[in-house]
């Protein structure tokens, strides 16, 4: 009788233990950059100004998935002129893949925090492996809108000729630093 109702207490306490939460990403404060050496001259920083997606994780038991799409046809290099250029063929191919996605299923925590996202990131039709390191993590309740709420931070660092962009490289610079600033609202 004794196992009985301890297998009970377990099946009962099980959903208790796994308590991942699901957090729907604020596109009106988040968005992913990237940035690139041009001509050894400067950095240039563009950014994407559409980013949605979810992500959901389980601090306890130090696990997350991700999934989070960019809008490449907001991208925002500061010139419309420019814009253009990037959305072209030889780079974006906006008008044949109108978005980038990042997916993952494998959160690393150290300290109840994740550290870094294993994922697979699809831009312009090729998928490739893609580690992004959090360099930020911090969640409390809204004070405005009275919702628990979470924001990251999150680079990595691509390779423009991995994803069949490489017109110009080694001119304009092949790696990429891509950035991501989320914050988001539990669901």
């Amino acid at each position: 009788m004794k196992r009985i109702a301890f297998a009970l207490i377990a099946l009962i306490a099980l959903p208790v233990l796994a308590a991942s939460e699901t957090y729907m990403v604020e596109p009106g404060h988040s968005f992913a950059r990237f940035g690139y050496s041009h001509l050894g001259y400067s950095t240039q920083i563009s950014r994407f100004n559409k980013t949605s997606g979810t992500f959901s994780f389980d601090a306890e038991a130090g696990t997350g998935s991700v999934d989070i799409t960019i809008d490449t046809t907001s991208v925002d290099t500061g010139s419309d002129i420019f814009n253009k250029h990037i959305q072209a063929e030889d780079y974006l191919a906006t008008e044949k893949f109108p978005t980038a996605n990042y997916k993952a299923a494998k959160v690393v925590f150290k300290e109840g925090k994740p550290v870094s996202i294993e994922g697979q990131l699809t831009l312009k039709g090729v998928t490739k492996p893609v580690t992004l390191t959090v360099t930020h993590f911090y969640c409390m309740p809204h004070p405005m809108l009275k919702k628990q709420a979470c924001g990251a931070d999150a680079t990595a660092m691509v390779k423009r000729t991995d994803f069949n962009m490489g017109k110009s490289a080694p001119y304009v610079g092949d790696e990429v630093t891509l950035s991501i600033a989320v914050e988001a609202l539990k669901q």
